[in-house]
C-alpha cells in the first residue's frame, strides 16, 4: 500500500494515487473518489478496506493541480474552510479525465480482464454520477452526491449499473432536489437509489463527528453487495 504515479490521458503530466492491493489476485478494482479533504486517512481506510475485500484500490489525489498531497479534517473549522476553497478552484470535468486516466491504469494492472468500479463521497458522489455518464467504467458508486440537477440531462449517457445513496437531511442537497434526482432516475433501468430518512451530509464518513454508524453500515453492505454483483 502506498502513492503511485498515474499519466493523465494526454501525456504531459502525473498525479499520485493512492493504491492497495489484496493477497492474490483481485476481483476486480475500485476507485475511491475523495470528498474535498483529499485523499486523507479515512479515504485510506477506505481503500485498504476494498483491498481487504479482494479488490485492487485506488484513490487519485484530484486536487493535484491546485494543492497536491492535501490532506484535511473536516471536523476542524478552518480545515474545512480551506476544503470549501480548494472545491472552488477544481475543474470538475478535469478531474473526471483524471479519473479516467486510473480507469487505464487499473485495467492495465487487472491485465486487461476483470471490471472496474467507482465509488465517492459529497464532490466524489458528482464527480462518479459524472464517471458513468463519460467513461467507460463497469459500475458506479456516489453518497450524498452534491449538486445533480445540472448532470441530470445527461441520464440516458448512463449505460452501466449506478446507485446513489441520498443524506433524506442533506443540508446541502434541498429535500425538492432530492425529488428532482427520483423523478429523473426512477425509472432507469440502470439506477438504483436509497433514500436515508433524518440522516445528514457526510453520514458514512469513515471517522469524525459526521458519520451515523449504523446507516453507514447499511449503506456499505448495499455498496459491497452492488460491487459484487457488477464488478467481482
Amino acid at each position: 500500500m502506498g502513492m503511485i504515479d498515474v499519466a493523465t490521458l494526454d501525456g504531459e503530466g502525473q498525479f499520485k494515487t493512492f493504491l492497495a492491493e489484496p493477497e492474490g489476485n483481485p476481483r476486480g478494482a475500485v476507485i475511491v473518489i475523495q470528498e474535498i479533504f483529499g485523499v486523507n486517512l479515512g479515504i485510506r481506510q477506505r481503500c485498504e478496506r476494498w483491498a481487504e475485500d479482494g479488490y485492487l484500490c485506488f484513490a487519485p489525489d484530484l486536487f493535484w493541480r491546485i494543492e497536491p498531497g492535501v490532506e484535511l479534517d473536516p471536523d476542524v473549522e478552518p480545515e474545512f474552510q480551506q476544503a470549501l476553497k480548494l472545491m472552488g478552484k477544481f475543474n470538475q470535468d478535469q478531474g473526471v479525465r483524471d479519473i479516467e486516466a486510473v480507469i487505464r491504469e487499473a485495467r492495465s494492472r487487472l491485465g486487461g480482464e476483470g471490471k472496474v468500479g467507482c465509488v465517492g463521497y459529497c464532490l466524489g458522489g458528482r464527480l462518479a454520477f459524472m464517471t458513468s455518464t463519460r467513461t467507460g467504467i463497469d459500475a458506479s458508486v456516489g453518497y450524498y452526491p452534491v449538486e445533480l440537477d445540472p448532470l441530470l440531462e445527461a441520464k440516458d449517457k448512463i449505460a452501466r449499473p449506478l446507485m446513489l445513496h441520498i443524506a433524506g437531511d442533506d443540508h446541502f442537497v434541498s429535500k425538492a432536489g432530492q425529488a428532482r434526482v427520483h423523478s429523473a432516475l426512477d425509472d432507469h433501468p440502470q439506477v438504483t437509489l436509497h433514500d436515508y430518512p433524518g440522516e445528514d451530509h457526510g453520514f458514512a464518513t469513515e471517522m469524525g463527528k459526521r458519520r451515523s454508524d449504523a446507516t453507514a453500515q447499511i449503506a456499505d453492505s448495499r455498496t459491497y453487495d452492488f460491487f459484487k454483483q457488477h464488478l467481482a
